[in-house]
């Protein structure tokens, strides 16, 4: 059994089984709403692996709309291998192994092989202490398992030690492949539109690639790799699917099983490049030309403000995060999604997904959201700092003059606990307040939102407390001067705002 996708339904969604060329055309149709086997960190190595492939497939067969008909679609994915007329590139398991297979280079002979026992033990390293996902579980795994691991494995993983290379579209193999992206929302608002998020995207860079005559290598597993051997990036085609390791999968009887080999070099010379290769997904920073490292970092107001929303970017928004001229009817989601990844360390699957109302996409990198931004940011910096330097205080046993470093560290579990909320406040607050009509309606939204912070501020001063450490003698005085330390800082935020007159925002 070969197992090719371009025959067989080996795919399941929410409705039916598809093979891939059957998948595309019912995604076209909007049939498509989920993917029962796929796990949460495959989702967007899974989704920028249909745009890419079904972009390039349109375009090889000369087509420039989303036909609805699967032998339409098996036509374009096969005009990207015209050299094999028996389909083998799109083969699961290769019967010959001097020949590809789906992401599976040919062999090159006298490479040594190690077994992989299951598609879970063949994905992406999630985390270091085999926390997030358990390994090698999947014994019982069907064909669509190995598909969604070796899309996430060959498409997504960084350096995992010699001879085990990353993938060029990062910065560095400690880095991470970003995902940063505007997607279509269900009815209702709070969930992804798969159907509808992959017609989006191709029919965007569809037309930004059009008249531009972007050409070079596709499908990176479709090439030759004679050991030592590397592709310069120059000689790819801006949306190729790359493959950075070296995989064989095998069929004994009904079970399939996978080998894994190293390599002498990385498969693609992209160093230099920073992670910079063209991938519409990735922001990119204006000035070093290197793509995101989000490291152990997660995806915090902070992180979106500054890579989207900053009066001064530094970053350039990736073009399948900007609103397209036709988006203005519908509810968006903003889609943040990257593996956290540190050097030999991997820091878990992150993912945040930001609904975004209809007024707010018609307005979405204006100047009037972009003015906005800074203000919510500083009320929830000022009541922060009321937090800080209340709880230091009662560190400091409520001298004002011995207040050090290390009393303010031990405020810190208690802003960390006030960040968490202020970040899931940050983006409806943000909408509202760009949306405000008036200075009035401004300035009720703002008092309202600082009363509602320094309710909550309270709150995490009197959790946090007991654990701050301090001479019983001096207790009633540290905690009495700590609490007058706190509402003078929140009051300040407030007795500002109500003192101030004329317009808050720039229209």
């Amino acid at each position: 059994m070969t197992l090719d996708l371009l025959q067989e339904p080996l795919i399941q969604t929410d409705t039916a089984w598809h093979s891939l060329p059957g998948l595309l055309a019912a995604m076209a149709r909007g049939d498509v709403q989920g993917f029962p086997a796929l796990r949460p960190h495959q989702r967007p190595a899974w989704h920028m692996f249909l745009v890419q492939l079904s972009v390039m497939a349109l375009e090889a067969s000369g087509r420039n709309d989303l036909p609805q008909e699967e032998d339409s679609w098996r036509a374009a994915l096969r005009a990207l291998t015209p050299d094999y007329p028996e389909d083998e590139p799109w083969h699961l398991v290769g019967a010959d192994r001097s020949r590809p297979a789906f992401l599976q280079p040919a062999d090159p002979g006298g490479l040594k092989w190690s077994a992989v026992a299951t598609p879970d033990a063949l994905d992406m390293l999630i985390t270091s202490r085999n926390h997030d996902l358990k390994r090698e579980i999947a014994r019982k795994a069907a064909p669509q398992d190995w598909i969604f691991a070796l899309v996430s494995l060959q498409t997504m993983e960084g350096f995992g030690g010699a001879g085990n290379y990353g993938v060029a579209r990062m910065n560095g193999g400690s880095s991470s492949r970003v995902m940063l992206a505007l997607a279509p929302a269900r009815p209702g608002g709070a969930q992804i539109d798969p159907s509808a998020w992959w017609a989006r995207d191709v029919a965007t860079l569809l037309a930004f690639r059009r008249g531009q005559g972007a050409t070079g290598k596709t499908l990176i597993w479709t090439e030759p790799w004679p050991e030592g051997g590397m592709l310069d990036l120059t000689t790819l085609d801006p949306l190729f699917i790359e493959v950075c390791r070296r995989i064989r999968l095998v069929q004994q009887g009904d079970r399939i099983s996978a080998e894994r080999s190293t390599s002498k070099a990385a498969r693609i010379a992209g160093k230099e490049a920073k992670g910079n290769t063209g991938d519409p997904w990735a922001p990119l920073h204006l000035t070093e030309g290197k793509t995101l490292t989000l490291g152990e970092r997660d995806w915090t107001h902070e992180l979106l403000i500054d890579l989207l929303f900053s009066d001064k970017p530094e970053w350039a928004v990736p073009p399948l995060a900007l609103r397209q001229a036709d988006e203005a009817t519908g509810p968006m989601l903003l889609v943040a999604e990257a593996i956290g990844r540190g050097n030999s360390k991997t820091d878990g699957f992150k993912s945040r997904i930001v609904p975004v109302p209809i007024a707010m996409v018609r307005v979405m990198f204006g100047t009037r959201l972009k003015a906005v931004a800074p203000e919510v940011l500083a009320d929830i910096a000022a009541a922060d700092i009321a937090l800080r330097n209340g709880l230091a205080l009662v560190s400091a046993g409520g001298d004002r003059e011995k207040v050090a470093k290390s009393h303010y560290a031990r405020s810190q579990p208690a802003r960390e606990a006030l960040r968490r909320q202020a970040d899931t406040l940050f983006f409806p607050e943000l909408w509202r307040r760009t949306d405000a009509t008036n200075d009035g309606q401004m300035n009720a939204l703002r008092i309202a939102f600082l009363e509602d912070l320094s309710r909550r501020t309270r709150n995490e001063f009197m959790r946090a407390l007991p654990a701050i450490p301090c001479a019983a003698l001096m207790r009633p005085r540290a905690e009495t001067r700590g609490r007058q330390a706190l509402e003078r800082g929140l009051h300040a935020a407030l007795r500002k705002l109500r003192d101030q007159e004329g317009p808050h925002v720039a229209t």
